[in-house]
């Protein structure tokens, strides 16, 4: 028998606040202590009443602990990580990008387990979004909405302008212009058909994903060991000659510190993963118990893809590698820039080039696939706090926020820019602007999560009680929002270098830092937001539904034995 949604009905006001004042008067256990915080619960509908008044979330939860976790990383592994890498190894070196790619990975884990206090507690549709607004400021909360709106939508015609690069690799007789159509029209079918199917493709894509990671970390350690058509054995011989650190811009220590931070503020760019599994939250199955699996695994995904995928490049390529320069230079199509296949050229190894492109593209499609269901997912949560116009919230009998979808698959018309420009252009236009906007989301989370836990200690609720606790704190969560908000303003410093002055570049660099605060003071005037204090925000609208669902909740078995299995290993 299935379990009805507990969501399953929209909440009045009246139920909105009796559900507040119920939850909150069970937890103090005492009616006369907790007035005024039921007052300040009271206040807040009030101010709801005067504007746009969230609406109910029609979202069903149909993604398994597999699609969730697969999710993750289907968000976080694109070109940056297989092609584009090539790049910032010719200016860092191999010794400046691991080590810049184990230490931003250590900032990321220290991002997750602030969201995964947050989003196990009370997992909704746009979790950390809904969160700013919720335990800091309406007005933030928007800001933060727009700014992840913006970077998660502003992606996807990024990857669909990389799905043309790697199809050119093989021929250029397919027109620009019916790529993109029919990549469009792919993440249309995958994100409207129900929800159920974006989990189901999302799996397999991102499956995919972890094989070509998989195998190209052991092509790299068989292949350094003299397992190669050369009987090369060639081990850590880049690191030694020409080098582990290269010189960017400058020449000596300086150049040697500037090509650090060259690789620094790649990995800010390439390295996310637990944003993406947030925003399946709203949509995934027993979220209590799965999520926490989820976010747990993100440790041994970004070590295994990023820090070892970073390693395996320095391995292969000498930095100064001229066919790799030429490619970046000559804007070659595909993966013809990559370090891997640059190294499968070096040592005389067929077809593999060819074998591990396909690859690449099912990666880069599979990312881009997940922007469409993110910047959707994130549109509607906006729309749900009447935050942005109320036909955004409209969905399907299949729960799709159909609207949303298709705002988003509007945006990525923007890849048909590259008809009159060049790959490289486009490409490096958009990533200069959603970098910013990445790390002001990272700074928000974390932000967000100091709050959070300032209410939970002063409401006098106990980590401890929490489905998921993150040691360190509250210091970590300091150490992330440091590490992300010097590294949004350092993102496009070699725009002020000598010589290097341009125009386009600096506005795409630092747009969104100077977005963000215009709306969000714009809201917050507008809209007479304040900043909540600590005793006043609401812990406990929704807990109760999500304890109910949670007490109720009856697995569904697997179709088939495929299904059975990765629900086995993923769960």
């Amino acid at each position: 028998m299935s379990i009805p949604d507990p969501r399953a009905r929209a909440p009045s006001s009246v139920n909105y606040v009796s559900t507040a004042i119920s939850s909150l008067t069970k937890r103090t256990g005492n009616h006369g202590d907790s007035s005024e915080k039921v007052s300040a619960i009271v206040n807040r509908e009030e101010s709801i009443e005067e504007g746009s008044k969230p609406v109910y979330d029609h979202t069903h939860r149909k993604l398994k602990p597999r699609h969730v976790q697969l999710i993750g990383i289907g968000g976080t592994i694109g070109t940056a990580l297989y092609v584009q890498i090539g790049q910032t190894l010719a200016e860092g070196g191999p010794g400046s990008l691991f080590i810049a790619y184990t230490l931003w990975c250590a900032v990321i884990l220290c991002i997750t387990v602030c969201l995964a206090e947050m989003v196990t507690y009370l997992p909704i549709s746009s979790p950390f979004i809904h969160f700013a607004g919720r335990y800091v400021d309406d007005a933030f909360g928007v800001a933060a909405g727009y700014n992840f709106f913006v970077f998660e939508a502003a992606m996807v015609p990024m990857e669909v302008t990389a799905c043309s690069l790697l199809i050119h690799y093989w021929t250029n007789a397919i027109p620009l212009a019916a790529i993109f159509a029919i990549v469009l029209v792919l993440f249309a079918f995958l994100n409207v058909f129900a929800v159920k199917w974006y989990g189901e493709s999302e799996f397999w894509l991102a499956s995919s994903k972890v094989l070509l990671s998989v195998g190209l970390i052991l092509f790299t350690f068989i292949t350094m060991l003299g397992g190669n058509p050369l009987n090369d054995r060639f081990g850590f011989r880049y690191w030694n000659e020409p080098g582990s650190f290269a010189e960017h811009y400058k020449e000596g220590d300086l150049g040697r510190w500037l090509g650090f931070l060259a690789c620094l503020i790649n990995a800010s760019f390439t390295i996310a993963g637990p944003d993406y599994i947030s925003m399946a939250a709203g949509e995934s199955v027993d979220p209590r118990r799965n999520l926490p699996k989820a976010y747990n695994g993100m440790f041994y995904r970004l070590t295994a893809f990023f820090v070892l995928g970073a390693l395996c490049v320095g391995i292969l390529v000498p930095y100064n590698d001229k066919n790799m320069a030429d490619a970046f230079d000559n804007d070659e199509p595909g993966a013809a820039a990559s370090p891997y296949v640059i190294a499968m050229d070096r040592l005389g190894i067929p077809v593999l080039p060819h074998i591990v492109n396909a690859m690449i593209l099912l990666a880069v499609f599979s990312a881009g696939n997940s922007y469409v269901y993110c910047g959707s997912r994130t549109l509607y949560g906006l729309a749900l706090d009447g935050k942005a116009p109320r036909f955004f919230t409209r969905c399907t009998k299949s729960g799709v926020p159909i609207y949303c979808v298709a705002t988003v698959l509007l945006i990525g018309l923007i890849s048909f820019l590259q008809v009159s420009n060049s790959a490289s252009v486009v490409l490096n236009w958009i990533i200069s602007l959603v970098t910013a906007s990445q790390l002001i989301n990272f700074s928000v989370i974390t932000f967000t999560y100091t709050r959070f836990r300032k209410a939970l200690i002063a409401q006098g609720i106990s980590r401890d009680t929490l489905p998921y606790k993150s040691l360190g704190q509250p210091y970590v969560a300091y150490v992330a929002l440091v590490s992300t908000v010097i590294m949004a303003f350092v993102g496009g410093y070699e725009v002020f270098l000598p010589g290097n002055w341009d125009v386009p570049t600096f506005l795409f660099s630092y747009t969104m830092i100077a977005v963000f605060p215009v709306i969000y003071f714009g809201w917050k005037i507008f809209h007479r937001t304040s900043i909540r204090k600590p005793e006043e925000v609401d812990l406990f609208t929704g807990v109760d539904e999500i304890e109910e669902y949670t007490r109720n909740y009856i697995p569904e078995p697997a179709s088939n034995p495929i299904s059975r299995f990765g629900d086995w290993l993923f769960g």
